[in-house]
């Protein structure tokens, strides 16, 4: 028995056979959904759970996170002191004061026994000075334990290094599948000569058209997320992410930085050797002063203050990624005088800068705050529906009276051999360039033209 026609209007006759990039594209569809749609699963799994985790953040470590002592604050620099007291044995790093009333103050110091970006975190209620807890805190987002956890699930499945392969396959097969997908959408919807259902469900079609609706229709509607997930995701990937930063720093594209060093200290200590640390003490009660500039220079929302680790350096005031935070500035304050030593202004920015700040806090789940958060739970969770549905269409293509448990077959091959050559030669470019810019999946695409060669040769077996 053969597969049931795809369109009503295909039953009388054979279907014309498909021309240009048509088949080229179905192809390539099928065995990226076949063979990277696993790990799209994991990471939409991972990462529909590393979305909520700002949320999950806030209520596992509330006692942490939050006091309900009522009354003025002290100053930062006595709440400070009071953690380095409870820590005399690691090193003052940086410093986060309650963004608001009920928060609490976190002071994190550099501890040698923690792993690389981990910095052990004090939290001191503001009121009355105690402590809340010790937490570690990791990267530039200051994220505890569940959600540093969670981010290296999403990131290498706790596997180091090496497993961070998975989630550059899957980043970088992601925008393929699903512009790939939305091309042969739109194209059978211009054979059709209908656009009737291009973009809703239709309740009157059954078997594996009613699964290829859904399946087109829900890839409609997710695509720019998808596409969105796949670039972001790219630029925290090992050897695609080393060619979007070098590819950032040649076009002067990157972040710009905050000069800290005040005066001629910089030079006089390189010509003296070592460079003397600064007095404990005195950076502490430079702090309220410090903290005062940056907030008469217009950094006055949640920040993180860096303390200086040498002698003849700045402060940095930077204001950190929190919902609704749009331009994160940062100045430099020399803590002996209270002046601004230099200043970054988020609308000073390079364009691209921006929008990869922006990009960052919106895949991280954090730009819009709970609302961000569920789109990426659902769109995670969408995902993985439009995976399943693309698999149950190949399970509906399959031979129904062979007596074996098959498949469906994939689409034909020799579609590039079909090409005229200019269009041949430019897919092949094409595809060289973007995979010598996406390696793993230059690599991973060149591994299924490979295995694609062998099948093709061997004897097809006589149909029943």
């Amino acid at each position: 028995m053969s597969d049931p026609p795809d369109t009503p209007e295909a039953a009388g006759s054979p279907p014309a056979r498909p021309s240009g990039l048509q088949p080229l594209l179905r192809r390539l569809h099928f065995y990226a959904g076949v063979f990277v749609a696993p790990l799209l699963v994991v990471a939409a799994i991972t990462g529909g759970l590393y979305a909520i985790a700002p949320s999950l953040e806030q209520v596992v470590y509330r006692d942490q996170l939050h006091t309900s002592s009522s009354g003025d604050a002290r100053p930062v620099a006595e709440q400070v002191g009071a953690a380095v007291r409870l820590r005399p044995d690691l090193t003052l790093s940086a410093v986060r004061p309650a963004a608001s009333p009920g928060d609490t103050t976190r002071v994190l110091f550099d501890d040698p026994t923690l792993g690389e970006s981990e910095r052990q975190a004090v939290f001191i209620d503001p009121v009355t000075l105690e402590s809340t807890g010790q937490l570690v805190s990791y990267g530039s987002s200051a994220a505890l334990p569940l959600r540093a956890w969670l981010s290296g699930l999403h990131r290498n499945l706790h596997l180091g290094e090496p497993g961070r392969i998975y989630s550059e396959l899957a980043a970088s097969w992601l925008w393929v599948v699903a512009l790939g997908g939305l091309a042969l959408w739109i194209s059978q919807a211009r054979r059709r000569r209908s656009a009737e259902h291009f973009a809703t469900f239709d309740a009157q079609a059954t078997g594996r058209n009613r699964t290829r609706n859904r399946h087109g229709v829900i890839g409609v509607w997710l695509v720019v997320g998808l596409v969105f997930l796949s670039a972001t995701g790219l630029t925290w990937s090992k050897y695609a992410g080393d060619n979007v930063a070098e590819l950032r720093t040649a076009l002067k594209w990157t972040t710009p930085t905050v000069v800290t060093a005040v005066g001629d200290h910089g030079d006089h200590h390189a010509d003296h050797g070592a460079e003397p640390q600064p007095d404990a003490s005195s950076m502490i009660g430079e702090l309220d002063r410090v903290l005062d500039a940056a907030r008469a220079a217009g950094v006055d929302e949640a920040v993180e203050v860096t303390v200086p680790s040498g002698a003849g350096t700045a402060f940095t005031v930077t204001e950190t990624r929190q919902p609704w935070q749009f331009s994160p500035d940062s100045v430099a304050v020399d803590g002996a005088t209270g002046h601004i030593v230099d200043e970054s202004r988020f609308g000073d920015w390079p364009l691209a800068a921006q929008l990869t700040n922006w990009g960052i806090a919106l895949h991280m789940g954090i730009l819009f705050g709970w609302i961000n958060q569920l789109v990426l739970l659902l769109l995670s969770i969408a995902l993985l529906a439009l995976i399943i549905r693309g698999y149950q269409m190949w399970w509906q293509r399959r031979p129904r009276r062979s007596g074996r448990l098959t498949v469906g077959r994939p689409p034909v091959r020799g579609a590039l051999l079909r090409l005229p050559a200019p269009s041949a030669t430019a897919v092949i470019v094409i595809a060289v360039a973007i995979g010598w810019f996406l390696p793993l999946l230059g690599l991973s695409l060149a591994v299924f033209v490979l295995v694609d060669a062998v099948i093709s040769r061997w004897p097809r077996r006589r149909a029943d």
